[in-house]
């Protein structure tokens, strides 16, 4: 599918967690449970030195609603213990089913449970297909040195190369 720069809104768009302290690329948007896992992982990445803003879906249903603006890519963990219907988090959901929040998507990481078996990471192949994006990265629960250092730089290239297209 052919990404183009959807029309404005009038929705003010949120301010992200973590500013790019360079100039901005891209951004990544991520749900965190109240385990923190997908947090402490994004915290890893660094991704505002590289010039990523970071916004953060909120847990609490209360909170007020996250509106993108930009091009961003989706980090979600996977739910449900193996039920694939089940795997993408609600507040997910709700941030997706805003038709400005998912103009803007541009691809998704996921983490998940290799002990879900074939609903490992299924919330990443779910909104993939759902949104027609590619799912770019996926990781086990809290992930590795490794996989901090592939979404970091995978993340950058990614924002980087649509840049120059």
């Amino acid at each position: 599918m052919g990404q183009t720069t959807p029309t404005a809104d009038n929705t003010r768009p949120s301010e992200p967690e973590t500013a790019a302290r360079t100039e901005t690329i891209g951004a990544l948007v991520y749900f965190s449970s109240a385990s923190e896992n997908t947090a402490r992982f994004v915290s890893s990445c660094a991704l505002g030195e590289r010039g990523i803003n970071v916004y953060r879906i909120p847990l609490k249903p209360g909170a007020p609603a996250l509106n993108v603006r930009e091009p961003y890519v989706l980090m979600v963990p996977t739910y449900g213990g193996g039920d694939a219907r089940k795997a993408v988090p609600m507040q997910v959901k709700r941030f997706l089913n805003n038709p400005a929040n998912r103009a803007w998507i541009r691809g998704v990481i996921a983490s998940g449970n290799t002990n879900f078996g074939s609903a490992y990471c299924a919330a990443g192949d779910i909104i993939a297909a759902k949104c027609h994006v590619p799912f770019l990265y996926r990781f086990e629960l809290m992930g590795t040195r490794e996989d901090t250092r592939k979404v970091r730089d995978g993340l950058v290239k990614f924002f980087r190369e649509r840049a120059g297209a």
